[in-house]
């Protein structure tokens, strides 16, 4: 038990701001389980939080503002390798190349343009989702949605291999093969998916497709993935869920 809640602050310290304690022990390998517990928590709170702000703004207002909440919590730590991720990628260079660009911490007008339009899309997809769908329904789709953004790294993580070597943000990450073992907690918003009908299959869909899109577009440009990469991966997949998400309740 002390090395599933050591391993789990782990996670949360990794991949967001929040507070999980003092002397946490930095376990890369065995926080990966626990991406997707994380993003049901970073998905509770923005939940909580959209409740919150409905009662003083309009939709188009807290859509944004549960948008700007999400950064925040997250430190802008996914935003940062989108923005990355997106200068090296679009800049039709050598896989060396690519990479160095990735490495360099300026952003790009590519890696600009990147985040700017996930933001909008995030924005518009939470915003739709608002005002077509039942407050239950939104505050399932606020709950899920960032657990399956971050349960797609997992998939990077496992079908790809690192792209760099001895260095990087997500080396330690690839230093031991994952398990089946290892996608246990993505089944949690899969299951609560259920519960939201013909909904949950087009979510569950949706997902599938676009991971196998982006992670055959990494296979096919560079044939391996960085920590970048998975910063990308889970913010559009997000953003990409949002939107249509919205779309698609009625």
């Amino acid at each position: 038990m002390k090395i599933f809640f050591t391993q789990l602050r782990s996670a949360i310290l990794f991949i967001s701001i929040l507070p999980a304690g003092k002397k946490v022990v930095y376990s890369p390998l065995g926080m990966i389980k626990f991406f997707p517990v994380v993003g049901l928590i970073l998905g509770g709170l923005l939940a909580v939080f959209d409740v919150c702000i409905s009662r003083l703004w309009s939709p188009v207002v807290v859509a944004l503002l549960d948008v700007i909440f999400l950064v925040v919590v997250t430190g802008a730590f996914h935003l940062d390798g989108l923005g990355d991720a997106a200068d090296g990628l679009f800049s039709h260079r050598s896989k060396k190349r690519v990479l160095e660009i990735m490495k360099d911490s300026r952003i790009g007008m590519m890696g600009l343009v990147a985040v700017f339009c996930v933001l909008a899309i995030k924005t518009a997809g939470i915003y739709s989702v608002k005002t077509s769908s039942t407050p239950v329904q939104t505050m399932a789709m606020l709950l899920i949605i960032p657990a399956y953004a971050r349960s797609a790294m997992i998939f990077g993580i496992r079908f790809l291999n690192y792209g760099r070597k001895g260095t990087g943000t997500g080396l330690d990450f690839f230093e031991k093969g994952i398990g089946v073992k290892d996608f246990f907690f993505v089944l949690i918003p899969v299951v609560i998916s259920v519960f939201l009908g013909y909904k949950g299959l087009v979510l569950n869909l949706v997902f599938w497709v676009v991971l196998i899109l982006i992670l055959g577009f990494y296979k096919k440009t560079l044939n391996c993935i960085t920590g970048d990469m998975l910063g990308a991966l889970c913010e559009v997949i997000e953003a990409v869920l949002f939107l249509a998400t919205g779309a698609l309740i009625v």
